[in-house]
C-alpha cells in the first residue's frame, strides 16, 4: 500500500509518501504526477516520509521525477540512500 498526502504552502506543493513504492503503486504515483495540475511557479517536493521499501521501478520513477525538477527528500537510512543515489550526492561518514 502507498499513501500520498498532498500539502501546498506558498510556492511549494509537497507530496508525503508512506508505505511501499513498488508494483502498481509506482504506476499510480506516475499517473498522479503526469496528471498533476499546479499553478505556474509552484514547485513539487516529494518526501519519502515513511517509505519502507522502494523497488527498481520506484527508483526509476523517482529518478525521472528528479530529472524533471522535482525535489526528492528522504527520511531514514533507506530513503536517504536512494535519494543520494538519484541525486548523485555523497554524504560524509
Amino acid at each position: 500500500m502507498l499513501k500520498v498526502t498532498i500539502k501546498q504552502i506558498d510556492s511549494a506543493e509537497t507530496w508525503e509518501l508512506e508505505g511501499k513504492l513498488t508494483g502498481d503503486w509506482v504506476t499510480e504515483l506516475d499517473r498522479c504526477w503526469k496528471e498533476r495540475v499546479s499553478p505556474a511557479g509552484v514547485s513539487l517536493q516529494v518526501h519519502l516520509k515513511s517509505v519502507s521499501y522502494i523497488d527498481a521501478a520506484g527508483k526509476q520513477l523517482l529518478a525521472r521525477m528528479h530529472g524533471r525538477g522535482v525535489e526528492i527528500q528522504g527520511c531514514g537510512c533507506l530513503t536517504r540512500a536512494v535519494v543520494d543515489a538519484i541525486t548523485g550526492q555523497v554524504r560524509p561518514n
